[in-house]
């Protein structure tokens, strides 16, 4: 089964990424009407980690739903992914990092969110008049998107995938390479005051669930289209 899902140019309307959402979809929905997005024409391309930590996880297989949301699988729905598949989790950080209201929940609903989480891609590629979009949780893993695509077409390799969902190593030695083959990557999973841009690749998690902001880009001309955001 591939991991990636790609989709062509949107003629229509705008495409838009955000970050992480741990459970806080009325804080999104606000700033989406703040930017007057259109789900009949627009696009909302998530970076992952719907869950954990927020007063609306439930809402996670809603938005899901929606045919103009996709999001990647953030560590935290792998998280949610390992427990009903019987791996191995550290259950006390996995409460700490906001994962109670999912063990709290009776088996039949864990399978039925797991199912769901388990099918979504570690990557989504967008094209755009000027080239490729990518979107990953965390990071790539490999300098080249080619190369990480043809992981993706089959069985991730084990560290590869932990690397795309929790890896913060680009921000912590603030390396400034390219991923080649994209016009740019869009990650999360490392909360920052502001967006940041390193190489071609953009981190927006700004801790929308927490007590930052949801940073909003505009995919067709890389800029944060929401005011919060540009201040």
């Amino acid at each position: 089964m591939s991991r990636i899902e790609r989709f062509t140019i949107n003629t229509r309307g705008r495409d838009y990424a955000v970050g992480d959402i741990h459970g806080h979809f009325q804080r999104l929905q606000a700033a989406l009407l703040a930017i007057d997005f259109n789900p009949a024409l627009d696009r909302l391309f998530s970076v992952g980690d719907l869950v954990d930590r927020g007063p609306q996880c439930l809402q996670a297989l809603d938005w899901l739903d929606q045919p103009w949301f996709h999001a990647v699988q953030g560590n935290h729905e792998a998280l949610a992914v390992t427990h009903v598949s019987g791996g191995w989790l550290d259950y006390a950080q996995y409460r700490a990092a906001g994962g109670g209201w999912f063990l709290d929940l009776s088996e039949r609903e864990q399978s039925r969110f797991a199912e769901r989480f388990a099918r979504m891609p570690l990557a989504l590629e967008i094209e755009t008049a000027d080239g490729p979009v990518g979107v990953l949780h965390a990071d790539c893993p490999c300098a080249s998107w080619a190369e990480w695509c043809a992981h993706l077409q089959g069985e991730v390799p084990p560290k590869l995938e932990e690397f795309c969902q929790w890896s913060r190593r680009r921000l912590q030695v603030d390396d400034q390479r390219p991923i080649t083959g994209l016009r740019a990557l869009i990650v999360g999973h490392t909360p920052l005051q502001q967006a940041k841009v390193l190489g071609n690749i953009w981190h927006i998690d700004t801790g929308g669930w927490s007590r930052g902001h949801f940073s909003l880009l505009a995919l067709d001309t890389l800029s944060l289209v929401n005011a919060t955001a540009r201040e």
